[in-house]
């Protein structure tokens, strides 16, 4: 394929913007060449600025669940742009989501929005140290909660990709109070509480992991940190970025049966327009201002554009089951490219649940950040590429979980597994 305009495009870019891009992952330092500058896109489809369609497998990390450009979403943003595009001051239409999303997810009594995913766990962090005046939190080796301070410790994704897990600029102090477990390995949590008694806040943890590929919980692992939090007056904090209205109607919590004391969202709930949530009891979040004495806000925080579209989303999750339909559809292709990679020898581990999927280029099974790295990144590089070529976009980033919609249709993903084979041909 050509990309002339994307190339002429970044070199601008990179004179005014750092790297020429505004997250770092869009950068393809991890896959070499040239980021790829997006026109439009509608449906499961990405049209970039030489004219090239691309098949989309992130589905902008993970919001455009139903397609991109879907229509109730566009028309809601539409109308509602038309009426002002902020206040700071309340509007009704923030009830209407609350009330919606409160409805959906089992376990939460009140929602507060924000902006960003990030924002939704730097929030969930002080409100647990608020809450049970303890300090000191447990993140697991290659989660990804934002780049706030605390979380930049192992910190999965494009931190891994850019070499800096522990990112210059995070002092000592934060990140003392930052403990790091490996995910999936129980004995190893247990350890971290018993020599910090009485000293954790939270534990905080992507319940089915996205930012070193798509790992899901081993049987048992979120029931026995449930148990841990229980026994040790810890709460249990789910990041429900990627998850949250993505494997069901009330996410991870709803699929695997276990109840998180606070629940972070973002991604799919604003509908593609930056937002993020946290939720939790009333005892909780009662703890919040207004109400109580843990400090949060935001002049954008529950914008009516946001809002709008993120009304129109759930309301299209929550009426239609696109769950088993995009169920289906990852497991369509998870057989198919197993299939192709298996007959052309490639050595290869695929993870998937629900419409989560990723591929790691190593023969072991991937349960941690560990056994993630060993995937073969050169591999993975010359994977990247070739789908490119053959008109598939998947995350420039073997760290990055793929995002199905359900725009995709059968031939979209025969044709992705066609362009699997004629690229496995070459590794």
């Amino acid at each position: 394929m050509i990309y002339k305009r994307s190339s002429a495009l970044f070199v601008e870019a990179e004179q005014v913007i750092p790297g020429g891009v505004n997250s770092p992952v869009r950068a393809f330092k991890a896959v070499g060449g040239t980021p790829i500058f997006v026109k439009e896109a509608k449906g499961a489809y990405l049209y970039d600025e030489d004219g090239n369609t691309l098949i989309d497998y992130i589905a902008s990390w993970g919001p455009m669940i139903l397609g991109h450009a879907h229509e109730p979403v566009i028309n809601a943003v539409i109308e509602k742009a038309k009426k002002g595009t902020s206040f700071g001051m309340p509007t009704e239409i923030e009830t209407k989501i609350a009330e919606l999303a409160v409805s959906m997810v089992p376990n939460i009594d009140k929602i507060r929005f924000v902006n960003s995913g990030t924002e939704a766990c730097m929030s969930a962090v002080r409100l647990a140290r608020g809450y049970t005046k303890k300090e000191k939190i447990i993140k697991f080796a290659g989660c990804y909660h934002g780049h706030s301070d605390s979380f930049l410790i192992q910190a999965g994704s494009g931190a891994v990709t850019f070499g800096s897990p522990n990112s210059p600029g995070v002092t000592k102090g934060t990140a003392k109070d930052t403990l790091l477990a490996t995910y999936n390995d129980l004995d190893n949590v247990k350890a971290l509480i018993e020599a910090n008694k009485d000293e954790i806040a939270c534990i905080i943890l992507e319940p089915v992991a996205g930012n070193m590929g798509c790992i899901p919980p081993k049987p048992g692992f979120l029931e026995g940190l449930r148990m841990l939090c229980d026994t040790n007056n810890i709460l249990l904090v789910f990041d429900e970025v990627m998850t949250g209205f993505r494997l069901a109607k009330g996410g991870a919590q709803e699929l695997l049966g276990i109840d998180a004391d606070i629940v972070c969202f973002g991604k799919v709930i604003g509908g593609g327009l930056p937002v993020g949530a946290f939720a939790a009891r009333n005892e909780i979040m009662n703890h919040l201002a207004p109400l109580g004495p843990v400090y949060q806000a935001g002049t954008l925080s529950g914008n009516p554009l946001a809002m709008a579209a993120g009304l129109a989303m759930l309301k299209e999750l929550n009426s239609d089951d696109v769950f088993e339909s995009l169920n289906k559809k990852t497991q369509y292709l998870h057989e198919g490219l197993a299939r192709v990679l298996k007959a052309n020898n490639v050595n290869h581990t695929i993870n998937r649940l629900g419409s989560m999927i990723s591929v790691h280029f190593c023969e072991e099974e991937v349960v941690d950040f560990e056994t993630s790295a060993k995937g073969n990144n050169d591999t993975f590089k010359k994977f990247f590429h070739g789908m490119l070529n053959e008109g598939v976009y998947i995350a420039p980033s073997a760290f990055e979980s793929w995002f199905l919609n359900d725009a995709l249709s059968y031939e979209d993903l025969d044709k992705t597994i066609e362009a699997c084979d004629k690229v496995s041909k070459t590794l």
